[in-house]
């Protein structure tokens, strides 16, 4: 059996240098937490630990961030990135996800929205433009 040694939380991941910074911790908030992280573990298979009482931390897939001008109050935005829009769009839709754009073409990419279940909107896009993962 081949041992695994556990990386340190403090070591770099695979292609920065070392950084004081070791991840991010996005936090969604939502009128109905429980059915979203429902649709986190068993919509999107997304890999979970419990942190105590049923209060689950998913794994995200690698992630980059883009900081862009805002005209009003500054505001964030998730977008989960695909590599074949139409597909995603397929298989989640088998899955009873709702979407609340239709696939839209903008200079960056293919990008819809899709409902979660406790109300809030996530988008997801296939990039056109380089991406940093």
């Amino acid at each position: 059996m081949l041992a695994l040694r556990r990386a340190s939380r403090n070591a770099a991941p695979r292609g920065y240098g070392p950084s004081m910074i070791n991840g991010a911790h996005l936090i969604l908030y939502s009128r109905d937490p429980e059915a979203d992280r429902a649709f986190l573990r068993d919509t999107l298979g997304y890999h979970h630990v419990d942190a105590g009482h049923g209060w689950l931390i998913f794994k995200l897939p690698p992630a980059e961030v883009a900081v862009h001008p805002a005209d009003g109050e500054p505001a964030h935005e998730l977008f989960l990135m695909c590599d074949d829009l139409a597909a995603t769009m397929a298989e989640l839709s088998a899955k009873g996800v709702a979407f609340t754009i239709p696939a839209t073409r903008e200079r960056w990419g293919l990008r819809t929205s899709l409902r979660l279940p406790g109300g809030g909107e996530v988008g997801l896009y296939e990039p056109s433009h380089p991406v940093a993962i």
